[in-house]
C-alpha cells in the first residue's frame, strides 16, 4: 500500500512540474502552441496533480 501511495506523490510531482514547464511557457514570445492551448494543459495538469496528491495523501494516512 505505501508503494502505490509513493507512486502518487511521484506522479503527482511530475504532474506540477509539467505544469511549471507550461506556465513558463507562456511568458515566452511567439511560442507555438497559441497561449490558450498552453494555458489548457497547464490547468489539466495541475487538476491531475492535485487529484494524485489527494489520492496518494488518503493512501497514505489510511495505511
Amino acid at each position: 500500500m505505501k508503494s502505490v501511495a509513493v507512486t502518487f506523490f511521484i506522479l503527482s510531482a511530475i504532474l506540477v512540474l509539467g505544469t511549471i514547464k507550461h506556465l513558463l511557457d507562456i511568458s515566452k514570445p511567439g511560442v507555438y502552441p497559441p497561449k490558450q492551448v498552453i494555458k489548457k494543459r497547464a490547468a489539466a495538469l495541475a487538476g491531475g496533480g492535485i487529484v494524485c496528491l489527494l489520492v496518494a495523501l488518503m493512501l497514505s494516512y489510511l495505511s
